[in-house]
């Protein structure tokens, strides 16, 4: 086997893990046995872009159990838990090229690592792997069927390349999928991203003043788990119905230069650049904690606020602290990068399960009907949003109820009135 992770001894410490999330991943569960039996991506090459961790763990064991040639790589350098990388390798025969806290030029090699193998399927967490297909190895191109995307991030990179005539292949964006984007960015993020915070600093929430960066689903999540702690929540936003959403959710709006002067926690969680810049940091009351929860670390001006400050200093493990001119300090969490998974552990398992359930079968639609796709971005069909929360509802012993036949005459009739 080919790989490239910290220490193979790990494995036992990570399978503990894996095995740990599985219990609480049903529906992925159901989809692996049905894999196992039909075995739908065999012979498939599937390289991935992902988060390592113990749930991308299972999502790699499902698509093995299709019978998919594997290669994974991080889709951030500190978001690697290598302990399940050496699982992977060891126990479960995944190539596996991560190693938390990899410089830039070793997570590119590893991109390059898992696109060796010439993949026909690609599955991307924030577009790096198709952005280097497209922009290095277009010599690729011909092999690929289609490839699979997890965040909102990485989707609006390629739609903007399918606007530009630039994608080469078709790209099932699973982020759209109801099951995914309401529960994985709404309660995953909401809950991961304050569990970050809270063991890189053991901060108190209750009474403090969290202001979090732009309101879309991960925004609310995170908005709504802050007010549940105890925190008065402020939101800045540059969409007016968003904005307006999150005035009449009860939470204060305003811009970030006014947000800046009475913040105690700064989270961003946009997608965009330079959110928080250094006439932002400068207006910061002393001891302001700032970090991003938002795919890449862009969203903090951090060159901005080295040239700005005249002193830093690591004062826990991925907590630095910024001196300014004015003598206040700036605390910059996980050096801006994703914080639930630099200093956490992702999104719980339950909520993966059901992310990791539309990616699965987002691989198999690819291999049974990517060949007649057009070379654009595509959502999964309602119905495996239905089946999918159908499958959680069960596994959760949670039943609904069903249309009697003279409710769906009604439904489908535009005769029947009052």
């Amino acid at each position: 086997m080919n790989y490239d992770i910290k220490d193979i001894k790990l494995a036992a410490q990570g399978k503990n893990k894996i095995e740990w999330a599985e219990k609480s991943m049903p529906v992925l569960r159901i989809i692996r046995q049905r894999f196992e039996k039909e075995k739908t991506l065999k012979g498939v090459k599937l390289s991935a872009c992902l988060h390592v961790t113990a749930e991308t763990a299972n999502l790699m064991r499902t698509l093995k159990a299709g019978g998919a040639e594997l290669r994974l790589c991080a889709s951030n350098p500190l978001s690697t838990q290598d302990e399940v990388a050496a699982s992977l390798v060891k126990d479960y025969g995944v190539q596996v090229f991560a190693v938390k806290g990899e410089n830039k030029e070793t997570y590119y090699r590893h991109l390059n690592q898992s696109l060796d193998q010439r993949p026909n399927i690609t599955m991307d967490d924030g577009a790096d792997l198709v952005s280097e297909l497209h922009s290095k190895r277009s010599d690729l191109l011909k092999n690929i069927i289609g490839g699979t995307e997890e965040t909102t991030t990485g989707v609006i990179r390629l739609r903007s390349m399918e606007k530009a005539g630039t994608l080469g292949f078709p790209v099932i964006a699973v982020n759209d999928s109801l099951t995914k984007h309401m529960f994985d960015n709404r309660y995953g993020t909401g809950q991961s991203t304050l569990d970050g915070v809270l063991r890189a600093t053991n901060f108190l929430l209750a009474g403090s003043t969290m202001v979090v960066a732009g309101y879309g689903w991960c925004g609310r999540g995170l908005a709504m788990r802050g007010k549940g702690m105890g925190a008065n929540v402020i939101v800045t936003e540059i969409d007016n119905v968003k904005a307006l959403e999150a005035l009449m959710d009860g939470f204060n709006v305003m811009p970030m230069a006014q947000a800046a002067k009475v913040g105690d926690v700064f989270i961003t969680v946009t997608g965009d650049i330079n959110v928080i810049r250094p006439e932002h940091f400068k207006a910061m009351k002393d001891g302001a904690i700032v970090c991003n929860s938002g795919h890449f670390n862009v969203e903090l001006d951090l060159a901005g606020l080295r040239k700005a400050a005249k002193a830093r200093r690591e004062v826990r493990p991925l907590v630095e602290e910024y001196t300014m001119p004015s003598g206040r300090h700036v605390i910059i969490l996980a050096e801006g990068r994703l914080i639930n998974l630099a200093t956490a552990e992702g999104h719980p398992a339950s909520v993966m399960d059901m992310s990791f359930a539309n990616q699965s079968l987002a691989a198999e639609t690819l291999a049974k009907k990517g060949r007649s796709m057009q070379k654009k971005v595509y959502s999964l069909p309602q119905e495996m949003d239905q089946q999918i929360a159908s499958l959680k509802l069960k596994a959760m012993g949670v039943k609904v109820d069903v249309l009697t036949p003279e409710q769906k005459k009604y439904l489908a009739s535009w005769e029947m009135g009052t």
